[in-house]
């Protein structure tokens, strides 16, 4: 990896190695280090495993001190949608992490760079490298950083949220939910539903979609919003 492409990932990581060297091995691939081992190099394999640990401490550090609205439950599955392959692929995609992942010459014309395991792996080791670098407070502002827009919403778009706001109802025993659909618009090929979610008979959120069930998936999530917002001003928000 050249001077050049150095500055530009740590530009784009908006973290500067003191030790380039810890980087250069965060995006080493286990193939890269195979074809070339004469050389010494050693893959990213030892740092994605500190990483892991790493990235789970540090999101539920992150979601405990920002979300204090939800529930052990809810923080344990926005974690792991947060955390999961998929997510850390998008995210390694955005930082444009594959284009300087080194691999072997077979994994690369494979298709490796765009493969959600090696992107995934890829970034946790280079959260492991920045730890390495400078400590833990660093690699803290990096997952701050990184996983902000995620976190501004209670649960991501991969959510169940059907499933999600009917566990905070049951938190509370008596509470009654109903999702009531309340307009159709559009060609019986094209239509457009707009679902309502009323909490104990009152409206607590609306959400449109191509299907009933897409509708009703928005209004629990416009419903999870409303809820937050009470729970941020009263301690007991439904009732």
């Amino acid at each position: 990896m050249n001077e050049r492409h150095l500055s530009e990932i740590q530009d784009k990581l908006g973290y500067f190695f003191g030790d380039p060297d810890l980087l250069v091995q965060s995006l080493t691939h286990s193939s890269y280090a195979n074809e070339n081992m004469k050389s010494g190099i050693a893959s990213n394999e030892r740092l994605e495993f500190l990483g892991d640990s790493l990235l789970g401490m540090t999101v539920a550090v992150l979601i405990y001190e920002s979300k204090p609205e939800l529930t052990e439950g809810q923080m344990t599955k926005l974690r792991a949608e947060l955390v999961c392959e998929k997510s850390l692929a998008a995210l390694a995609n955005e930082l444009s992490l594959g284009e300087y992942i080194l691999l072997g010459h077979g994994e690369d014309i494979g298709g490796g760079r765009r493969r959600p395991s090696i992107l995934a792996d890829a970034l946790e080791a280079v959260l492991a490298a920045i730890y390495l670098d400078s400590g833990f407070e660093p690699t803290m502002r990096f997952v701050s950083d990184h996983f902000k827009r995620q976190l501004d919403d209670p649960l991501n778009s991969n959510s169940d949220y059907k499933t999600i706001l009917q566990e905070m109802i049951q938190e509370k025993p008596g509470q009654t939910h109903l999702y009531d659909l309340i307009g159709e618009t559009g060609p019986d090929h094209d239509k457009t539903f707009t679902v309502e979610l009323k909490l104990n008979g009152k409206p607590f959120g609306t959400g449109k979609g191509k299907n009933k069930k897409s509708a009703e998936q928005a209004a629990a999530k416009a419903a999870i919003h409303n809820i937050a917002k009470q729970n941020s001003n009263a301690p007991n928000p439904v009732r």
